[in-house]
């Protein structure tokens, strides 16, 4: 079945998989993927690109195995890809009922003293918390990744670069499209996956009422050597991690920053002083060592759901523009499964279509 022409707007790493899935399903479509940059320079470029098999509710937790196994095929049929599998040791004060009911595969409690050595200093492990292994944990170069894909589809996808959408308007005909180029241009379907950019005028009114918000999100960098036998190190009740960048060649501190409503075209690249305060202050309760180290990072912005779950909706009646995004800061984590949520969206427009 032919899905027409089907314009994905956003190049990040969920639109590039939701390229590639229509072409791949449906290989008589005609897939045109827009991005108001290069493709993967959005939030996929500043990504810590951690993956690794949880989700705090049933739908999520299905999503991230699946996400999972798409990640492991893709890695066996091209073993150059930017992904790298890494050990993942977790600290909580939660029991394993409760962990389980979270990370999909089974963890293994792990108190040894080797499974948080991190960055050549120990990690403390507080007074009634335990350490856990989990399995099945990765990470990638999110920009590298997306780009060796779309040079995978360019023979197949119209892809546009440095080209702002200024107009989406959906009819019975299609789709109408406004470009930044003057160009006008009239597609069947359209997929938005425009990652943190909730607000563009072209569509800020049919997003709205998703109830989607924008937040800002600060990793620190630790200077210091990265082993690939090194292992990340989840602080779960604080929502943080230590992750060893070996193809970097230094250790990312990602915590939770609570700066929200922000707009992504106004946020500095920098880090200002209470990032790194906030920053030293979290990872300061498990590894001060480490924590002083925290000196130089990334700043950027992610859109994030009420529901705390990806978003999938069709934003017109005749489900000729589906959004796909709002994934909470695990875009790469669910890309693959948000990809084909949203394709599956579309079959079932175009199914209706022609009854």
């Amino acid at each position: 079945m032919s899905l027409g022409t089907v314009a994905v707007i956003g190049g990040g790493i969920i639109g590039c998989l939701v390229a590639r899935r229509i072409v791949h399903e449906h290989p008589a479509s005609t897939v045109l993927l827009l991005d108001r940059d290069q493709v993967g320079c959005g939030a996929s470029r500043r990504s810590a690109g951690l993956h690794f098999p949880r989700g705090t509710t049933e739908r999520v937790r299905r999503m991230s195995e699946y996400s999972q196994e798409f990640y492991e095929k893709l890695r066996a049929d091209r073993p150059g890809v930017p992904i790298h599998p890494v050990g993942m040791s977790l600290v909580s004060r939660a029991d394993r009922d409760e962990l389980e009911r979270i990370y999909a595969r089974p963890v293994r409690r792990d108190d040894a003293p080797a499974a948080l050595d991190a960055c050549g200093a120990e990690v403390r492990v507080p007074p009634s918390t335990s350490v856990w292994d989990v399995p099945g944990a990765q990470y990638a170069d999110v920009h590298r990744l997306v780009q060796a894909l779309v040079c995978e589809l360019r023979p197949r996808v119209d892809v546009r670069e440095g080209v702002r959408v200024t107009a989406l308007e959906p009819d019975e005909g299609g789709v109408r499209l406004g470009l930044g180029t003057g160009e006008r241009l009239t597609v069947d379907r359209v997929v938005l996956a425009p990652g943190p950019w909730l607000g563009e005028p072209a569509w800020a009114e049919r997003v709205a009422p998703l109830g989607a918000r924008v937040k800002r999100i600060v990793a620190l960098h630790i200077e210091h050597p990265a082993d690939e036998k090194d292992r990340a190190v989840v602080f779960h009740d604080e929502d943080a991690f230590l992750l060893p960048l070996a193809y970097r060649g230094h250790w990312l501190f990602s915590y939770t920053c609570q700066d929200w409503d922000v707009d992504p075209d106004r946020v500095g690249v920098g880090l200002a002083a209470h990032d790194v305060e906030q920053a030293r202050a979290c990872l300061g309760r498990y590894a001060p060592s480490l924590a002083s180290r925290c000196t130089t990072g990334r700043v950027f912005c992610d859109a994030y759901s009420t529901s705390r779950q990806p978003l999938l909706r069709r934003l017109d009646p005749d489900g000729r523009v589906v959004f796909a995004g709002a994934a909470n800061g695990s875009g790469y984590r669910l890309a693959p499964a948000i990809a084909a949520e949203a394709v599956q969206l579309i079959d079932q427009s175009v199914k209706g279509s022609l009854r």
